[in-house]
């Protein structure tokens, strides 16, 4: 009988190796942002869908779940948990997520373009060093429910400087805006390195080049009160901006 114990015991020990190799990593994420996030191109083609389809695609990783909680005309302080808008439905999205304890849970942000508006959302144009405070508020409220969660912090895209609808003005000056919140993300992210290591991340920043160069192809020309602007993907757009967010998520859940 000794004999036979301890090959016995390698191909099990084998066995459950292999099946730990071969098992992925569950993947929930809820997507925060404003109408970019929840896209423009009717139901089912928004860049969320589009990172949760390439994340299933990825080697290693057996499901995604996906909440987009993007609101068209939102800002940073719109999601603020005093202000009591959308904050809760993160929250309930969230819960169904968390109770699944296998699954890593992520917060996807990416906000800041109707913060940059020089007039119309909620709050712009919001300051550069209130942007950063409301990015901090809203993340420190969802570590301190979620411990075991991912933020990612991916930067706003580009928009043509004539950008102005019957809503916002943004302009060049919201442009220009733009590019400072990429420095409080950055201070941000620098900031959680050191008081709460692999939890909060920078995200995308390649997606911003990637329009401002492909624009004609890659998003909508809208007819507003300073002629034809650029400001949402197309369905292209969404694809390629999906991508983008994907691969910051899936860099963020390696840690």
């Amino acid at each position: 009988m000794k004999r036979y114990l301890l090959p016995g015991l390698f191909i099990v020990g084998v066995f459950i190796c292999s099946f730990a190799w071969y098992e992925g990593k569950r993947i929930d994420v809820v997507f925060i942002g404003d109408s970019i996030t929840h896209g423009t191109m009717g139901p089912g083609e928004s860049p969320p869908v589009y990172a949760g389809e390439f994340l299933r695609q990825q080697k290693g990783v057996d499901s995604v779940a996906i909440a987009n909680q993007g609101v068209s005309g939102f800002t940073t302080v719109d999601f603020l948990p005093s202000v009591h808008k959308s904050y809760l439905k993160v929250r309930t999205a969230a819960d169904a997520f968390y109770a699944d304890k296998n699954a890593q849970l992520v917060f996807s942000f990416m906000l800041g373009t109707n913060d940059s508006a020089i007039k119309g959302p909620t709050g712009s144009p919001v300051a550069p060093a209130n942007y950063r405070a409301n990015l901090q508020t809203i993340a420190d409220s969802l570590l301190a429910v979620y411990p075991n969660c991912k933020i990612v912090f991916n930067y706003p895209i580009w928009y043509s400087d004539n950008t102005h609808n019957r809503g916002a003005a943004y302009m060049k000056e919201g442009q220009q805006r733009v590019l400072e919140y990429w420095h409080q993300i950055d201070t941000l992210v620098k900031q959680y390195r050191a008081t709460n290591p692999q939890h909060v991340y920078a995200g995308d920043k390649k997606a911003y080049n990637y329009f401002k160069k492909n624009y004609l192809t890659d998003l909508k020309a809208e007819n507003g009160l300073d002629g034809v602007f650029y400001l949402h993907p197309n369905k292209k757009g969404d694809r390629a901006l999906g991508v983008f967010w994907a691969k910051a998520i899936l860099k963020a859940t390696k840690d």
